[in-house]
């Protein structure tokens, strides 16, 4: 009873799968209804399923131009999945059930702990009504603060829809947009300038990335820094490090030749976008070799833990380079702030590095063979599938169907990969050797 009903046999990783994996099929099938689509036709499945998949994965690909192929129907069908993969299948259905009046059984508990990287099962229904509501307080105040940009622009009932929509979309990292009004898949590029929208949509990006358990920390100890978990001190640096420096790149050598506001928030826009949301105010095809491989590390990487976001994880790069300085120092453990990362947790690490190199590379070489297309303008598509991210060198929508697949197969193991490897307890006695104390951190 209560959540899914779904045999016992099932653990909670194959619960969260089956949950994602609905989701899109349910997604599909409405998007291919005569009245999701302005012609009236219907979507092909192919591209229903294409759609519906970016939006439940919160990656942001389009094989169709959202603002003027799908109908407001549609939009909003595709508006919904997003909320739904962004907050997590098993956040919306265990608020479902407790809003009903269910109780939440023990195994809904656990699998709710693992669905958003919380270290314990006590306290998860808490948790999940204030995800909720944080959510939902974000994402109308986002709306509230764009709502008179786009209704200047687009008048006062389109301009609302616009405003909520692209709220929603910016703070579950998702990058799905309805500026194909003003040109078919042209992203943010007219506001790359407006100093509103782009601050708006970065920390709606920004907030939805950090994690749902940095949210309750930051709510928990506000100013108290040092009373922080050790993953959330770990998320809030790795993500200040991981926007200022490639902002800095992006300022130096890629929109020299823009005027200084525009070089500005373009500057800080790229290096936010690619963790992991798809926006974009700057014409991608224009950056340098450089600053394209820069972003594709940025899309790999990603948000973190319990996040709206995809990707690595902002936590398996400071394990792995934490790991890199231990080694090089010639120390015995990780450690982070005083305490010491248990080798679960980096061989963790290790394998979810592996896991994203393999899938991007693979997935790079098949579509640059099937398609003919350059090997990195390939590998920049496989990264912002496999990282949920959304941003593209313009090729997606001309793929063959074979590469349509891929890419679907990428943004799927991408939303829910991370969390079907391991989520046993990552802490373990370690003999007398540990002179530290040990804490959790949750990677990939």
């Amino acid at each position: 009873m209560g959540m899914i009903t779904i045999k016992k046999r099932l653990s909670s990783s194959q619960i969260i799968i089956l949950g994602f994996a609905g989701a899109i099929l349910f997604g599909s099938i409405l998007l291919t209804l005569p009245f999701s689509t302005r012609d009236g036709h219907g979507a092909l499945f192919s591209d229903a399923l294409f759609t519906a998949t970016s939006a439940v994965c919160v990656t942001g690909l389009v094989v169709q131009d959202t603002a003027t192929y799908w109908s407001t129907f549609g939009q909003a069908v595709i508006i919904a999945l997003i909320q739904i993969g962004g907050m997590g299948v098993v956040t919306v259905a265990i608020a479902i059930s407790s809003f009903s009046g269910k109780q939440i059984s023990l195994k809904q508990r656990s699998t709710m702990q693992e669905a958003i990287s919380a270290h314990k099962v006590g306290g998860i229904v808490r948790l999940t009504g204030f995800i909720i509501k944080m959510t939902i307080i974000f994402e109308l105040l986002g709306a509230v603060i764009m709502a008179p940009t786009f209704c200047k622009e687009f008048g006062v009932l389109k301009g609302i829809w616009y405003a909520v929509f692209h709220s929603i979309s910016a703070f579950c990292n998702a990058g799905f947009d309805l500026m194909g009004a003003k040109t078919p898949y042209s992203s943010l590029t007219y506001f790359v300038d407006n100093p509103v929208i782009n601050f708006v949509i970065m920390s709606l990006i920004i907030i939805g990335g950090i994690g749902f358990m940095t949210w309750d920390d930051i709510k928990v100890n506000k100013h108290h820094v040092r009373k922080y978990r050790m993953q959330s001190k770990v998320i809030l640096i790795t993500t200040v490090l991981l926007i200022s420096l490639p902002a800095l790149y992006f300022f130096l050598f890629e929109f020299g030749d823009k005027p200084m506001g525009e070089r500005i928030w373009s500057s800080l826009f790229q290096s936010v976008t690619p963790r992991t949301a798809g926006f974009n105010t700057a014409d991608l095809t224009q950056i340098s070799e450089t600053g394209t491989a820069i972003t594709i590390m940025l899309m790999l990487i990603g948000g973190s833990p319990g996040s709206t976001a995809g990707g690595m994880k902002t936590t398996t790069l400071a394990v792995l380079f934490s790991t890199a300085i231990s080694v090089f120092r010639r120390r015995e453990h990780t450690h982070f702030f005083g305490r010491r990362v248990n080798d679960d947790t980096i061989r963790n690490a290790a394998t979810i590095l592996m896991m994203y190199v393999i899938l991007f590379l693979t997935g790079g070489f098949l579509i640059s063979h099937i398609e003919s297309l350059p090997l990195l303008t390939c590998l920049y598509e496989t990264a912002s599938a496999i990282g949920t991210v959304g941003l593209t060198l313009g090729i997606t929508p001309n793929l063959e169907i074979a590469s349509q697949i891929i890419l679907i197969v990428l943004m799927y193991i991408g939303r829910v990969g991370g969390l079907t490897l391991i989520f046993s307890a990552l802490s373990g006695n370690q003999g007398n050797t540990a002179r530290l104390p040990q804490e959790k951190i949750t990677v990939g």
